[in-house]
């Protein structure tokens, strides 16, 4: 079941872990508890949260990835010829370093008929109706790419493969394939989470990708056409969206940089219906790249942050989206946290009273700016 999308509020897509589920999955991997007694924690724990969003006002319901260790790995393992195992060495943050899983190849890639998140979706399917529809957050193709393609992994990679154009090509198959499944099954709203492109506009991009400037320009294309190569495939109704940020985890970040480093490939070219973009503090720089979103494509400004528990102020936050309004007009854009509450299991440093102050706070202010 769908409806018209007609909200200017929205959300990024995760959101903190409740205690219980917590314990749950803790418990899971100790042993404690066996698998179908962490779905019945998931499932009750993400049926209140849906409820909540409902309660809130959103029109777009999810699972909040409660089924998740992270927002970008889980869905790649849902793949054949992908496997992981705890990391040695883990991933640098801004004072932190996140111990993902290393992710890497172990084969060729092959679609999975029965990737763990075709189930995922239906279960927040059944709570849709005329006012509510299922919103489902994957890995943007280029955020796939770039895991195998990194250099942790090139050299494994190409145990599998001759060529970068040759795994894209595997991986434009494999989002076409779980999309059409996806598609129907009923759903009409995907987002593709993206932090390739906040990656590329940081100043240390050549070392992040191991390659030197004119490397990065083409990197740029190479992410921008495995994206589109994707979205050119989907059903005429089904809406992609791409959220883009600089890394989130435990409130942390990996990069910093303007828009414009990508603007001309990121704005101008890759064909989703609107970008989700973080612009909740300096490290995100101003809003002009905005006059390069090309079409009719909109905009969700991410203004207020979903890394810190202090609530913004309502009337700077207004002035900002008018701002915004001076490169793209008003009634394209909307407004959400910048990022996920909980873009890996651990969550932001925030409380779930704080979460919920950010998302009417959101609510309350488009409310108003687009009555």
């Amino acid at each position: 079941m769908s409806h018209k999308f007609t909200g200017k509020h929205d959300f990024v897509g995760s959101f903190l872990r409740p205690e219980q589920l917590v314990k749950a999955r803790q418990d899971y991997k100790e042993g404690k508890i066996d698998r179908p007694a962490l779905k019945q924690v998931e499932d009750q724990e993400i049926e209140k949260l849906i409820n909540k969003l409902k309660e809130l006002g959103y029109e777009f319901i999810t699972d909040g990835e409660f089924r998740r260790d992270t927002w970008h790995l889980d869905f790649m393992w849902g793949f054949h010829g992908v496997d992981h195992k705890p990391t040695n060495t883990g991933i640098q943050f801004s004072g932190i370093v996140a111990e993902l899983d290393d992710t890497f190849l172990v084969d060729r890639l092959s679609f999975n008929e029965n990737h763990p998140f075709l189930d995922h979706l239906a279960f927040v399917q059944q709570f849709e109706d005329e006012n509510h529809t299922a919103k489902l957050t994957v890995p943007a193709p280029a955020q796939f790419l770039k895991q195998f393609i990194s250099p942790e992994e090139r050299e494994n990679t190409a145990k599998f493969y001759n060529s970068r154009d040759e795994l894209a090509d595997d991986i434009v198959s494999l989002y076409r394939q779980f999309i059409q499944k996806a598609y129907d099954s009923g759903l009409r709203y995907l987002q593709f989470d993206d932090v390739s492109w906040g990656r590329l506009v940081d100043d240390k991009a050549p070392e992040h990708f191991g390659t030197d400037q004119a490397g990065i320009e083409e990197l740029k294309q190479v992410f921008v056409d495995t994206n589109n190569r994707v979205i050119a495939d989907r059903p005429e109704d089904l809406v992609i969206n791409t959220h883009v940020c600089r890394g989130n985890f435990q409130s942390t970040y990996s990069a910093s940089g303007p828009y414009d480093r990508v603007a001309e490939f990121l704005f101008k070219e890759e064909n989703v219906n609107s970008y989700f973009l973080e612009f909740d503090d300096d490290r995100s720089g101003g809003f002009e790249p905005l006059q390069k979103i090309s079409g009719d494509k909109e905009v969700v400004l991410g203004l207020i942050t979903s890394k810190r528990p202090e609530l913004e102020d309502k009337d700077q936050i207004i002035d900002r989206i008018h701002q915004a309004a001076e490169y793209i007009p008003l009634d394209r854009l909307s407004l959400s946290p910048q990022c996920g509450f909980a873009s890996t299991e651990h969550g932001n440093k925030l409380s779930l009273e704080d979460q919920w102050n950010k998302l009417r706070l959101v609510k309350d202010i488009a409310d108003e700016v687009w009555a």
